[in-house]
């Protein structure tokens, strides 16, 4: 009966693991996905997802552009079907633009068949607003499972998650979120807000808007540079290849 008990008990505890790392984003059992750089880098990566999104998506485009910043957006097809001008927008400025699937599901939970239909619609629609576009894909809420990331990389599209997040998406004041953002950034950090909502087109994101005003002036001002995740990527490759070496 003890070994019944203990043999319920581990298995409840690898369950409770697995479901665990299906949706941390910094989670590595089902693949590896991209989360940022090594702590104490100089560098941060602004992400919003959920967009393009009315009008917050050019709200923040103002704030990026006064700061001289670049930040990767991960957008829903549906949404990019609905207005494919502000991902043209974005895409003008020098912002990076990913896949975020055509309608936001909960992937863990959707078949091979379905999960390669988010992604392939997704990418279309993007496709078809501004031609070439970045390789990156999100998983919404961060679910993926080992198919999820199998059926990404066989189409060619690279998992960026991320490692530091403003809770944004409920949060009360840009403050919070300047707050919750800071109590995690320890460098080379790749930074979860969101421009639009998935539910609706029309989430009000003017908190976000706000807090990245803050957050850019508040880590400019302590000798961080802001870039895009390809960048960031670039980086971590390049220092990769001259550990190899030494």
């Amino acid at each position: 009966m003890l070994g019944d008990l203990i043999g319920a008990t581990t298995a409840t505890a690898v369950a409770s693991a697995v479901g665990y790392q299906s949706m941390a984003p910094t989670g590595q059992w089902f693949g590896r996905t991209f989360t940022g750089l090594g702590r104490g880098s100089k560098q941060l990566a602004l992400t919003y997802d959920d967009g393009p999104n009315d009008p917050h998506t050019q709200r923040l485009l103002e704030v990026l552009a006064r700061h001289k910043v670049q930040a990767m957006f991960f957008l829903i097809g549906r949404y990019v079907q609905q207005r494919p001008d502000i991902v043209r927008e974005l895409v003008k400025a020098g912002h990076v633009v990913g896949n975020h699937t055509f309608t936001h599901p909960l992937l863990i939970f959707k078949s091979a068949r379905e999960v390669r239909s988010q992604l392939e619609d997704c990418h279309r629609a993007l496709s078809d607003a501004v031609g070439e576009h970045s390789n990156l894909f999100r998983p919404p809420f961060g679910g993926r499972r080992p198919a999820v990331l199998r059926i990404a990389r066989r189409m060619g599209l690279e998992p960026a998650m991320w490692n530091v997040t403003g809770y944004d998406w409920n949060a009360t004041s840009a403050e919070h979120i300047e707050r919750r953002v800071a109590s995690q950034v320890q460098g080379g950090n790749v930074i979860l807000l969101h421009d639009g909502g998935h539910r609706d087109f029309g989430a009000d994101r003017s908190y976000t808007v706000t807090a990245t005003d803050r957050l850019i002036s508040r880590y400019k001002s302590e000798g961080y540079e802001f870039v895009t995740i390809p960048e960031m990527m670039r980086k971590a490759a390049i220092s990769s290849q001259f550990s190899v070496l030494s």
